[in-house]
């Protein structure tokens, strides 16, 4: 951060700015401490005067757009703003938090104190210590939401203040706000802020296809505006006429969201349709329900427009886990397109946009029964938290952006997983005893097996045997954090139990024999040696499972010296020595020191960088550099699914790439193709591969059935844009419905 004077211009940006904080606080409903805002913001702007961030603008206009966002954008109070205002200043200055507790009282100074253990300099020197940092966050949960939901808002500015950042940082900051604070924000109802964080991530991951997008958002903007107010009217009418107070919301598509669907469905911008929805916010009659109330406006404009029959969403009967309540419907336009109708009243508009957080004990004296379950869940995961921070991090995650399915226990009490859950994910949410002993599970009276996974509405009862025990496979069959959480404790259990019985059985066979009891340490670093482990731990462990026998104890700690005995330890040093070889044939220039970004050439392939085998780059596609512990580069696409876990967790290895490559080699890349089996379509397909494009193949794996073919082809091509060319001239084929680039599924 820089230092300098303020100028009389930049003093009065930032008393304007501090105005309309408080301008925002008035218009809430909070009992309003302005004296309270101020002594916090004049003691702020003290303490950061003369500071600077990287943008080169004053540092206290971040505290003052924090604290305008916790206000505005998640409706909390004074004591939220006096934090917010107040976090960076321990981090930042001389002053302690005990500072703080003896200005602001002990409340403010203990979420400034949860805010500063978990700042960890997201754009410090320890940028790459995010996993860990995101732990300490989640500790905090548990004593105070708030501290949680400042750091939202911090994140929100700070990516809002993104591009004045380095592109290496910017990719890293991208990837872990994608990875967690997006989902973070969803899962506390935060919609807008997780809305604004997806798109921003987006935004700097893949700045030219946001762009593109953007641009073409805008020039059907107006459009779709224009069909709103057409759409709208009728329905505005008849609510009128019903007597509702309400108001009417077009809601545009972000594009983050517009490019999540061109993806899934493997479609152009032109052919999303549903662009636009509209929002009916009304405020109900207290004569009646709010339930009852939704489904008669439902019913309303249902006589007005054609519903789509499986896109109705009943969020009102059963809210989502995070609070959320609502009833959509999709209906047909008069103009031939889809649009969905989202139905709210003012109480659940609220919780939609302010997340149930903001309701929070501290506030209303009520609970949530979801928030509370969920609290409680990461109270346990944290009590037992896995030793890698990265498997800790993915582990978390699984619960924040599930979709989610009802089912019922065999008494008819409804349950909340999330989507893609098994049977074994329902016996561990019940009891992790259930969990550990379960057989299997009978599903609408039927016998299914632990992996089954449960639809909504299944009716399911759990089976279980004293006899069963997890197996380490289990881990493949569970989604859930609790379920993976639960198999894991019951591992490290069993791996303490296994450990301990063996160091007893070593210890018992040592001490019958003298000489091995009177060279204790000896015998322990031979077997070591001899079963090539590093640890005494892994030697109980076999020990203790059985695997590793200690009849021949003696014979392995002193073996008879003949020339035979030694001739395995030869060949295994001779091997070893042609590994080093080949290792040291073959070794990676690291890149130079204080450089942070690489060119990909034909010259320096698998000289500087190695291309990843996880997501197949070629020259062309978005990428960056991850420079692991030997210091070999690894190049992988930006938004693949392991580059977003190496951006949480280990930002200082990462380098911004670029391509330079000149056609000189060529890449193995597979594509999907479905059609119409109709007499000579494969052979227009080759045709367009090997004459027009002039294209060699690897590999062909076509089937069919029932009159349609699908299948994979791997091909050689030397960048993006010709296998963009290529799949562009597949396409106008006849008779071919789908071909797309093949993307491993993670």
């Amino acid at each position: 951060m820089q230092k300098s004077e303020f100028t009389p211009e930049e003093e009065l940006m930032i008393q304007r700015e501090f105005e309309a904080l408080l301008d925002d606080y008035a218009h809430t409903p909070h009992r309003q401490k302005v004296e309270l805002i101020t002594h916090a913001f004049n003691f702020a702007n003290k303490a950061h005067y003369g500071v600077r961030r990287l943008s080169g603008e004053p540092y206290i206009m971040h505290p003052l757009a924090v604290a305008r966002i916790c206000v505005k954008q998640i409706g909390l109070g004074s004591t939220s703003i006096c934090s917010a205002l107040l976090h960076d200043v321990v981090e930042d200055t001389d002053y302690t938090v005990e500072d703080i507790a003896g200005l602001f009282g002990d409340k403010i100074a203990q979420i400034v104190s949860g805010l500063t253990k978990i700042s960890g300099g997201v754009f410090g020197d320890q940028a790459s210590e995010q996993a860990e940092n995101f732990r300490k966050l989640l500790l905090t949960i548990s004593d105070d939401i708030r501290v949680v939901l400042i750091k939202i808002a911090d994140r929100l500015h700070n990516m809002r203040t993104l591009g004045s950042q380095p592109k290496d940082k910017q990719y890293k900051i991208a990837g872990e706000t994608q990875y967690i604070y997006a989902p973070l924000a969803h899962r506390l109802g935060l919609f807008p802020i997780k809305t604004e964080l997806e798109d921003l991530s987006f935004k700097y991951e893949h700045p030219e296809t946001w762009q593109e997008i953007h641009d073409k958002l805008e020039k059907i903007k107006g459009s779709k505006l224009e069909d709103y107010e057409v759409f709208s009217q009728p329905i505005r009418e008849r609510l009128q006429s019903m007597g509702y107070t309400f108001t009417l919301k077009a809601r545009i598509k972000s594009v983050y969201s517009i490019w999540k669907k061109m993806m899934r469905q493997q479609c152009a911008f032109e052919d999303v349709y549903d662009l636009m929805a509209v929002r009916i916010i009304f405020t109900p009659n207290e004569s009646m329900s709010e339930k009852d109330q939704c489904w008669m406006i439902y019913s309303a404009i249902t006589e007005i427009y054609r519903p789509h029959p499986e896109r109705i969403r009943d969020w009102i009967s059963t809210p989502k886990a995070n609070g959320y309540e609502a009833l959509h419907v999709t209906v047909m336009g008069k103009n031939g397109e889809w649009v969905e109708v989202q139905i709210r009243t003012d109480r659940m508009h609220e919780i939609a946009e302010h997340g149930y957080a903001a309701h929070w004990k501290y506030k209303t004296g009520e609970s949530d029964d979801g928030l509370d379950k969920w609290i409680q869940e990461i109270k346990e995961i944290l009590a037992h938290p896995d030793k890698d921070a990265m498997e800790f991090l993915g582990t978390f995650k699984l619960n924040l952006y599930a979709q989610e399915v009802f089912v019922f226990t065999p008494k008819g009490e409804i349950k909340t997983l999330p989507l893609g859950a098994t049977a074994l994910d329902f016996a561990f949410m019940l009891h992790s005893e259930l969990g550990e002993h379960c057989i299997g599970a009978k599903v609408n009276h039927s016998l299914v097996p632990l992996s089954y996974r449960l639809k909504g509405g299944d009716q399911i009862e759990i089976l279980t045997s004293n006899s069963q025990h997890p197996q380490k496979e289990w881990l493949q069959m569970v989604t859930t954090a609790r379920a993976k959480n639960g198999l894991n404790q019951y591992f490290r259990r069993e791996e303490r139990r296994y450990i301990k019985h063996g160091e007893q059985l070593l210890e018992a066979a040592i001490n019958m024999d003298k000489e091995l009891a009177a060279n204790h340490d000896e015998v322990l670093a031979r077997l070591l040696t001899y079963y090539q482990m590093k640890q005494p731990s892994e030697l109980y462990t076999q020990i203790g499972q059985g695997t590793i026998r200690l009849e021949n104890i003696r014979e392995i700690v002193y073996p008879k010296r003949s020339f035979l005995s030694y001739v395995p330890f030869i060949g295994r040093g001779t091997e070893s020595r042609k590994a080093a070889s080949a290792t040291e044939s073959t070794e990676i220039v690291k890149p130079k020191k204080g450089a942070h970004t690489i060119v990909l050439t034909d010259e320096n392939l698998g000289k500087e960088y190695v291309l990843s085998q996880c997501c197949h780059p070629i020259p062309g596609d978005e990428v960056l550099g991850y420079l692991d512990e030997k210091g070999i580069m690894h190049i992988h696409k930006v938004d693949c699914p392991e580059a977003a876990l190496l951006k949480t967790s280990y930002g200082k290895r990462l380098y911004s790439a670029t391509w330079n490559t000149h056609r000189v080699q060529s890449f193995v890349e597979t594509i999907e193709l479905k059609g119409i089996d109709k007499f000579g379509v494969f052979i227009q397909v080759l045709q367009a591969i090997t004459k027009d494009f002039h294209i060699n193949m690897r590999a062909i794996n076509i089937s069919s059935e029932d009159g349609i073919f699908k299948g994979t082809m791997e091909i050689y091509v030397y960048d993006k844009s010709e296998l963009e060319e290529l799949l562009k001239a597949i396409r106008k084929v006849e008779n071919i419905k789908e071909v797309k680039r093949y993307e491993k599924d993670f």
